[in-house]
């Protein structure tokens, strides 16, 4: 049934850049005769970052740009406010005369209070906010324990979801029907350019990163028809093409969270599509956790390991971040980090590992470290990766589990491949000293022109001796475990 001649409606675009397979505007189309689409550079957002040449504000624009065009094409447009959120939608729903705004469920601290101020406004003025399930498959109340409480472990909730879970659950939300509306000329802009609010241009597109809904597709068919079947084994080899590269439009909304799950279901049984739903599942996860457990992104999940003692060591933070402290693999990683915005996985969590339980920085150091140079910066999955790595957050590694730098290089990176990219001074080191290139003798080092202390760093660190330090650092939270070796 068509909904009502004078219903109008404004769809708020946030971190969901599309216009398929979109809640948010399935629901306007189904219950508004008149629809309009706005988006708002947000400066209680951007005047917080701390560079004028972010690769992220870059990207959202280019994927607006898009949005934009499709919208057009749809007889829409987008509108386009620079200026702070909580108070440009209210203005323009009044401008618009809207009944209801719709925008997909956000589940961070700040943008829920943002939420609530929002909805606030709109009652006043005799409107409302409607905010809806889009970028998880489940959230609220969909999966809780036997005693209603929210899931803290990982493994049974994963359990829990899948049972939970039915096609209805990921089924597209077609927003494909109906025809969008223009706003009155007084109230359309051109879209703004990066100068226009106050940013300059990035290296994005030399670094290959296309933005919007076609760059999300290119990525998502050549690894869903390719590498998806081999993503178990390939995961966690960084110097491999393994992974599906996506997260930055994960994080943006430029494809549909349920599009990827759909893929996944119709390859069950396949270990490759059945590892990458249970990382899909780990997304989950976080943001419900975040959602329940706000304290987290300020303080630990487990209360008892604030009570750690973490060394003020600015020099070994410094080396940390610039990829100088000896330790290849890991040098590799954060020179990544640096030149890429992007780190794999696999290295995200033997860097954290490194800096909290070999440099005994606290991880809240680098967390907001990641959250500076990401790309696809989240805080509900770089929080839960970061509280992973220090043993402090839900359903953690074991606090005496302290990768070994090393060892993990050797593993995952045998060849040097990826650590030859990125840390090219070590280039002619051979492989068997180059994941411990202090171990080669002076006089072969002399021979390759690589002085380790002059070339390459000398480890900023003894791992061993770390070690120990960390056992008896995290000795406050000990619990009567016994000591398990390194990883």
């Amino acid at each position: 049934m068509p909904a009502p001649e004078n219903t109008r409606a404004l769809v708020w675009f946030r971190r969901d850049l599309r216009d398929h397979d979109h809640a948010p505007l399935a629901a306007a189309l189904a219950n508004a005769a008149t629809v309009y689409c706005a988006f708002v550079f947000d400066t209680d957002i951007l005047d917080h970052l701390p560079d004028s040449q972010d690769r992220r504000v870059e990207f959202i624009l280019g994927s607006l740009r898009e949005l934009a065009a499709a919208l057009q094409a749809r007889g829409g447009e987008l509108i386009v406010r620079h200026g702070r959120a909580s108070e440009e939608i209210p203005a323009l729903a009044g401008q618009l005369g809207v009944d209801t705004v719709y925008a997909g469920r956000d589940y961070e601290p700040a943008a829920k209070r943002r939420d609530a101020e929002v909805a606030t406004a709109l009652h006043e003025q005799g409107r409302r906010l409607v905010l809806l399930r889009d970028q998880v498959i489940f959230d609220g109340d969909a999966v809780l324990t036997q005693a209603g409480r929210p899931y803290t472990v990982f493994t049974p909730y994963k359990n829990a979801w899948l049972k939970r879970l039915t096609v209805v659950d990921y089924a597209c939300a077609d927003s494909s029907q109906g025809r969008l509306s223009s706003p009155p000329p007084e109230l359309a802009e051109p879209l703004p350019t990066l100068a226009d609010l106050g940013f300059v241009a990035t290296d994005l597109a030399e670094l290959g990163i296309s933005p919007g809904m076609s760059g999300a597709q290119a990525l998502w068919q050549a690894f869903r028809a390719g590498r998806m079947a081999r993503y178990a084994q390939l995961r966690d080899f960084p110097a491999i093409k393994g992974v599906s590269y996506l997260s930055v439009h994960l994080r943006f909304g430029t494809l549909s969270l349920r599009e990827l799950v759909r893929e996944a279901v119709a390859q069950s049984g396949s270990p490759g599509a059945d590892t990458w739903l249970s990382e899909l599942i780990w997304r989950d996860f976080y943001f419900m956790i975040l959602d329940r457990f706000p304290q987290v992104a300020e303080r630990a999940f487990k209360p008892e390991y604030d009570a750690i003692t973490w060394d003020d060591w600015p020099e070994g933070l410094a080396a940390w971040q610039q990829g100088r402290t000896g330790y290849p693999l890991v040098d590799a990683a954060m020179r990544q980090l640096l030149h890429s915005g992007w780190m794999h996985n696999r290295l995200r969590m033997v860097v954290a590992s490194f800096l909290c339980k070999d440099l005994g920085i606290d991880w809240r150091h680098g967390e907001a470290w990641f959250a500076r140079q990401l790309n696809d910066f989240d805080l509900a999955a770089n929080n839960g990766g970061w509280q992973w790595a220090a043993s402090s957050g839900c359903d953690a590694q074991p606090w005496f589990r302290i990768f070994n730098p090393v060892t993990q290089s050797e593993k995952f990176d045998a060849e040097g491949r990826f650590i030859r990219r990125y840390v090219p001074e070590l280039a002619r080191v051979p492989d068997k000293y180059l994941h411990a290139p202090w171990q080669l003798a002076r006089r072969d080092q002399e021979a390759l022109g690589v002085i380790i202390g002059r070339d390459y760093p000398a480890p900023i660190i003894d791992h061993a001796v770390a070690r120990e330090k960390t056992l008896a650092r995290y000795a406050v939270v000990k619990k009567g475990e016994n000591n398990a070796p390194e990883s």
